[in-house]
């Protein structure tokens, strides 16, 4: 898919490009290229005259390759953005490629970006821009607008796990937790410990590529105000996620103590059960020694009376454990 985006009154519209005749109507300052197909690729090398290098996506790509110029003055920027979903979180890899000076539109500025998946951070900047009049400016304006709804979205997502993580706790520390609700805890603690490691991962990284921007000398002063903003956000979700992260380890350990008093309580009851059961035991044995004279054979009642004093000998022991408090 090929979308290109154009301002028009301060405001940023979308176009979506079927052929390349549709893509010479337009002078955009962002082309977005989602999971594009070799003919759209052809269509940016013919009007634009850029190459997208074959391993633009490779995820196994070195980190110090993930930031560079060319000789031509081309930004190449691999960026991970947030996906927060319920279901499947995960960070998607999206490349940038900032033309500064684009002689075939005789215009400053083209960024293209190039990736698999639709990002929520993507669709946070078009209806801001939509609404926003004035928002961005040029493509390092949507660039850097893109790095600070990143960091903005990554903020979002640590109050829901906030959220979330209050609700656990009201089970948790409401002492009654069995072992279902202990399982269902310990899922939902260890979602939230996956997703607070992927924005941490992903908070590094934005932080990587605005410090790459600003020491490229390719901001002006109020960009690179901007961009210092932008790290002062991403510093201070550093604090969170750390807190998050000791709010994960103690729920986590709560809980684990949980099931260890729920595993003691059967253990209890058991160990209990079989102190309880000896002297029952031991008359049972006695009385079924071959004596010379059995006593169901001289006295009639002797099988009655061994089975009395075998419930008497159990219900003693269960008495007194019972008064000591160790059946609670």
């Amino acid at each position: 898919m090929l979308n290109i985006f154009t301002l028009a009154n301060g405001r940023l519209f979308q176009e979506e490009i079927e052929s390349l005749e549709e893509l010479s109507r337009f002078q955009p300052i962002w082309v977005d290229l989602e999971s594009p197909t070799l003919e759209e690729k052809r269509w940016i090398k013919q009007y634009y005259g850029l190459s997208i290098p074959e391993d633009v996506m490779d995820e196994d790509i070195e980190e110090s390759a993930r930031f560079y110029e060319e000789d031509n003055g081309e930004l190449h920027i691999r960026s991970d953005f947030l996906i927060a979903d319920d279901e499947e979180p995960r960070t998607v890899r999206v490349a940038f490629i900032l033309n500064l000076v684009n002689d075939n539109l005789k215009s400053k500025g083209v960024l293209f970006s190039i990736h698999d998946e639709d990002v929520p951070v993507f669709r946070l900047l078009r209806m801001r821009a939509r609404r926003a009049p004035g928002l961005i400016e040029d493509a390092k304006e949507v660039l850097l607008k893109l790095f600070d709804a990143d960091a903005e979205y990554s903020a979002d997502t640590l109050e829901g796990i906030y959220i979330d993580l209050e609700k656990v706790s009201t089970k948790v520390l409401s002492g009654d937790v069995t072992d279902v609700m202990a399982g269902e805890v310990l899922g939902a603690i260890a979602r939230h410990e996956d997703l607070s490691g992927r924005i941490r991962r992903n908070v590094m990284d934005t932080r990587r590529a605005v410090s790459f921007m600003m020491r490229s000398k390719m901001l002006n002063s109020e960009q690179f105000e901007e961009a210092r903003q932008i790290l002062r956000d991403i510093d201070s979700l550093d604090s969170h996620t750390a807190f998050l992260f000791d709010k994960i380890n103690f729920l986590m350990d709560a809980t684990v103590g949980f099931i260890n008093i729920n595993q003691n309580k059967i253990i209890k009851i058991f160990s209990v059960a079989s102190v309880a059961l000896l002297p029952p035991t031991l008359i049972a044995s006695v009385y079924g020694m071959n004596f010379k004279l059995m006593p169901e054979l001289d006295w009639a009642l002797g099988y009655p009376y061994a089975l009395a004093l075998m419930a008497a000998s159990a219900v003693v022991p269960m008495w007194y454990f019972r008064r000591r408090g160790w059946l609670k």
